[in-house]
């Protein structure tokens, strides 16, 4: 068995680093992780639940997740506006990750 050269290596051309490119952020995980626990969110919830990030931030944040496919959002036609965001199939697919990271952290915290 051939040892690999870093020298002939690119950590860009790796899934590591197009799974990082998609979740990469200070809240993204966090938006995933409510998503996972609570199923369908309205804004408002999250913002509330995750505390300490802005309106701006989250709108932006869910914006980047549904272009990338993560988060599915539906907006319903009534006043007031009411908008749901969940995850889709594709962000549903990550929930193995997820869990994987609650577990480790369930046994590791100090």
């Amino acid at each position: 068995m051939s040892q690999r050269c870093i020298a002939n290596e690119c950590l860009s051309n790796t899934g590591f680093s197009y799974t990082l490119s998609l979740i990469n952020g200070k809240y993204k995980m966090t938006i995933l992780y409510t998503l996972m626990e609570f199923g369908v969110v309205r804004f408002n919830e999250m913002k509330k639940y995750i505390g300490g990030i802005s309106y701006k931030t989250l709108s932006v944040t869910l914006k980047e997740l549904e272009a990338d496919g993560l988060v599915h959002r539906e907006e319903y036609p009534q006043i007031p506006p009411k908008v749901e965001y969940s995850l889709t199939q594709r962000g549903q697919s990550l929930i193995p990750i997820l869990d994987s990271m609650c577990e480790w952290g369930d046994n590791n915290r100090i």
